[in-house]
């Protein structure tokens, strides 16, 4: 199960990117996919999950109303679109599957890729 990530890049408050990530190795049919985050010297934080479907999302309080996850089955990639971005959104972002679908938040999930960098200036 590989998953890689891409899309991270410097970005003025208020505004938008969109990160990707393309699972490999049978990774991608009936998974969940998410993103999680992790600021410095912070601890992982859950950011959106989908169902293998794409039907059924999840999102951390601190990104509702801005972010949302969307999958692509034909390209095997999971998209997160990230809105009205704010200086508090600077983080590693990861991509992860994970085997169950739980319809909530995610403490961690079995799979995970390498992170692309935000980062978000005021």
């Amino acid at each position: 199960v590989q998953l890689q990530a891409s899309g991270g890049g410097s970005v003025q408050a208020g505004g938008s990117l969109r990160l990707s990530c393309v699972a490999s190795h049978g990774a991608y049919d009936n998974y969940a996919l998410g993103w999680f985050r992790q600021a410095p010297g912070k601890e992982r934080e859950f950011v959106a999950a989908t169902s293998w479907s794409g039907v059924s999302t999840s999102y951390g309080d601190s990104v509702k109303g801005r972010f949302t996850i969307s999958r692509d089955n034909a390209k095997n990639t999971v998209y997160l679109q990230m809105n009205s971005l704010k200086p508090e959104d600077t983080a590693v972002y990861y991509c992860a599957a994970d085997h169950l679908w739980l319809g909530g938040t995610y403490a961690r999930m079995d799979y995970w890729g390498k992170g692309t960098l935000v980062t978000v200036s005021s």
